[in-house]
């Protein structure tokens, strides 16, 4: 799992091998050519200086082109700013190698909050509560993708719980199901998020006493 937390400084090493030979605006335009481009400037500019600092003319500074390029991807800032917290997720919450992930409840949940804690480090305050507030105010779009994010953790999760052989018999039935557990357990994980608290102990504890 540790290699996984490098993946995307060693894509920086090779952009910039990549780059190498290029004259400056060459490489500009081709750091404005997508979309994907562009949210990595946002998305650097959330780690250097916060949300406040994310708008069309400051990604626009960061990629050096005109306001007028990143107008032709996205409609406003709030376009930009939905696109760019969904972007954020994604690269947080990304598909993990070990399949060993999705098969065992406990082990789920620690790469769940060792991806929270990557997440708080590379993008400070992304999680607190002014973020969140953040997004709520006026950003229906953003709102929206990061509600489909969780859902998606939720549904991940709920799947874990079903296929996790090691549960013992009769722990979910039609009054306890697995997707109640799953929604106790993201309720949880979101509270230690806020508190930036990554230690996962208690709900570990929660999930064993609960279903081994």
């Amino acid at each position: 799992m540790n290699d996984v937390y490098f993946q995307h400084e060693q894509r920086s090493d090779m952009n910039n091998k990549r780059n190498a030979g290029m004259s400056k605006g060459e490489i500009m335009n081709r750091l404005a050519t997508s979309k994907e481009d562009i949210l990595a400037a946002s998305r650097e500019l959330i780690k250097e200086n916060g949300w406040a600092a994310v708008s069309i003319r400051s990604v626009a500074a960061k990629c050096s082109v005109s306001a007028g390029t990143i107008y032709n991807y996205y409609e406003s800032k709030a376009e930009l700013l939905g696109a760019t917290i969904e972007s954020v997720w994604q690269e947080i919450f990304f598909h993990p190698e070990d399949e060993q992930v999705f098969h065992d409840v406990t082990t789920c949940i620690s790469w769940i909050y060792e991806r929270f804690k990557y997440g708080n480090k590379r993008f400070p305050g992304f999680f607190s509560l002014h973020s969140f507030g953040f997004m709520k105010e006026g950003k229906d779009d953003g709102k929206k993708r990061m509600m489909r994010t969780w859902e998606h953790i939720l549904n991940g999760l709920c799947e874990v719980l079903k296929n996790d052989p090691k549960i013992r018999p009769g722990v979910f039935d039609e009054n306890f199901t697995e997707m109640q557990f799953a929604e106790i357990l993201f309720s949880l994980m979101l509270v230690s998020v806020i508190r930036e608290d990554y230690d996962p102990s208690s709900v570990l504890m929660l999930i064993n006493k609960t279903l081994y």
